[in-house]
C-alpha cells in the first residue's frame, strides 16, 4: 500500500506530458504502477487500488492465522485481468514506438539474486505477479522460466544501481519510504522466513543481507559516481501509509502527497535547465 505514493508522482508527470526516460525498472508494487502508466491507463493505479486492494478478500489476518494469504494476489490478478486489465497492446506499443526499456526487478529463491525480467505480452501478468510475491504474506511459489522467483524487493528495492550499471545517468528513483529511513535486520522476521524457506539457501542469504544492500543503495543514490545525477522523490515522514493500510482517506491523501511531489520535481527540474 506504501506504492499509493509513487502512483500519485507518476500520475503528476502524466498530468504533465514528461515522459523522457529511456528505461523503466520496477519493483513490486512500483512496477504495476509503471506498466499502468506506459500503458496510458493512468488512473488506473488509483482505481485498482481502492477497488480491490481495499477488500477482504484481498488482505485478510484471519485468513493468514488460519494457514492461508495474508496477501491474495491470486484473486487480486484474476479480478484485475477479468475487470481492469492492462491495456497491453498499448503498452508495447509506447515501448517499441518510443525505443523505450522497461525491466520487472524479481528474486530467485534458488541463487538469491536479482532477475531483471524483461516482460512480453505474454509474460507481462506473470511477471508483475511474482515481482509482487511477498515471501510468507503470499504463500505460493512461483516461477520465471523453469526457476522458482518472489518479490524483487528481497534483493533489489532500489534498482538505481542496475540502472546505472545499464548506463543510465540522469536517474529518478521513486521511494515508498522518507528520505531518512534506514533499514535494520529483523531477527524475528529472518527466524520465521528460515523457517518456511530453509530448502534455499540462497535466498536465506539473500534475506540476511537484506538490509545491508537496501542502504547501500540509499548511499548510491545520496552520493552517485561522478557524472551521474540522480535525484529522489520520497514520501514525508509523516506520511501514514504501511504495508497493509486499508483507511480509504489515508491512501488517497497518500496518492494526493505524491502528486504534489511530483508536481514540485517538475518545477524544481525546470527551474534547474532554465538556469
Amino acid at each position: 500500500m506504501r506504492g499509493i505514493f509513487a502512483a500519485g508522482v507518476l500520475r503528476a508527470f502524466a498530468s504533465a506530458g514528461f515522459d523522457p526516460f529511456d528505461l523503466y525498472i520496477g519493483v513490486s508494487a512500483g512496477a504495476c504502477h509503471l506498466a499502468s502508466h506506459l500503458a496510458g491507463q493512468y488512473d488506473r493505479n488509483l482505481a485498482v487500488t481502492l477497488r480491490y486492494s481495499l477488500s477482504p478478500r484481498f488482505i485478510n489476518p484471519w485468513r493468514f492465522l488460519r494457514g492461508g494469504h495474508l496477501m491474495d494476489l491470486d484473486w487480486m490478478w484474476e479480478q484485475t485481468i477479468r475487470h481492469d486489465r492492462l491495456d497491453l497492446t498499448a503498452l508495447f506499443e509506447t515501448l517499441s514506438r518510443c525505443n523505450k526499456e522497461y525491466r520487472i526487478v524479481a528474486t530467485s529463491m534458488e541463487t538469491g539474486k536479482a532477475l531483471y525480467l524483461s516482460p512480453g505480452p505474454d509474460t507481462l501478468e506473470h511477471f508483475l505477479k511474482v515481482s509482487s510475491a511477498i515471501p510468507v504474506l503470499y504463500r505460493k511459489v512461483l516461477e520465471v522460466g523453469g526457476e522458482k522467483a518472489t518479490d524483487g524487493g528481497v534483493v533489489d528495492a532500489i534498482p538505481a544501481r542496475e540502472a546505472h550499471r545499464r548506463g543510465a545517468t540522469d536517474i529518478t528513483v521513486i521511494r515508498s519510504r522518507p528520505v531518512g529511513y534506514v533499514k535494520k535486520e529483523s531477527p524475528v522476521a529472518l527466524m520465521v522466513l528460515a523457517r518456511y524457506y530453509r530448502k534455499y539457501p540462497g535466498l536465506m542469504k539473500s534475506f540476511r543481507r537484506r538490509a545491508d544492500v537496501y542502504n547501500a543503495a540509499v548511499r548510491f543514490v545520496r552520493r552517485p559516481p561522478p557524472g551521474v545525477r540522480v535525484t529522489e522523490i520520497a514520501p514525508p515522514a509523516e506520511l501514514d501509509v504501511g504495508r497493509t493500510t486499508r483507511d480509504e482517506a489515508r491512501l488517497r491523501a497518500a496518492y494526493s502527497t505524491g502528486m504534489d511531489c511530483g508536481s514540485r520535481y517538475l518545477r524544481e527540474r525546470a527551474a534547474g535547465h532554465s538556469e
